[in-house]
């Protein structure tokens, strides 16, 4: 049972952006309540993808040298990645991603990289934001489903982006995703 009503994502944090020439990373990190081995799981299992990530996998993100394919939720678009790095339960790299996990004694520090285009750092950071608050809400066993696309817009996807707009020094394009419906 997914109960969404209590979902409230919190302030904007732990965001970073690392420029290389054109190249630009929108760097998240996390202290989750969960083990490596739960978050990894999340991170590749495409059952546990399903309730948390932008998109969906036709297959295991788990096993180097695998190709996937990625289909964008709330798109058509369908990305044909091969997994680069799977090192279970510490490195996760495919696509244009990547995420580390660290150890701590009372949880995991998730870690992503993830290559995007320099106009839309705020916009990937406040996406991703909801989508780890799911994945920690799933993992702790109260899920709240998929908070993806024009849904997002009902769970403070605004207020997010704004945040971390200022937090990271960039702006966002004038164009805005249509408000989600009722």
């Amino acid at each position: 049972m997914n109960d969404r009503t209590p979902y409230t994502p919190g302030p904007a944090r732990g965001a970073q952006v690392q420029k290389d020439g054109e190249k630009w990373t929108l760097i998240l990190v996390r202290e989750l309540r969960h083990s490596p081995e739960s978050v990894w799981q999340a991170l590749t299992d495409p059952a546990q993808l399903r309730e948390w990530a932008p998109f969906e996998a036709d297959g295991n993100l788990g096993t180097a040298g695998s190709t996937v394919k990625l289909s964008w939720v709330t798109t058509t678009q369908v990305t044909e990645t091969k997994v680069m790095r799977a090192d279970a339960p510490r490195v996760l790299e495919y696509h244009d991603m990547r995420w580390e996990l660290e150890p701590l004694a009372d949880g995991t520090r998730l870690t992503l990289w993830h290559s995007i285009d320099r106009r839309f750092i705020a916009w990937g950071a406040a996406g991703w934001h909801i989508c780890l608050d799911v994945m920690d809400r799933s993992l702790a066993g109260n899920p709240v489903g998929r908070i993806v696309g024009a849904d997002a817009m009902k769970f403070e996807w605004r207020r997010l982006n704004a945040e971390y707009a200022g937090q990271l020094g960039v702006e966002t394009p004038n164009w805005q995703p249509p408000a989600a419906k009722s």
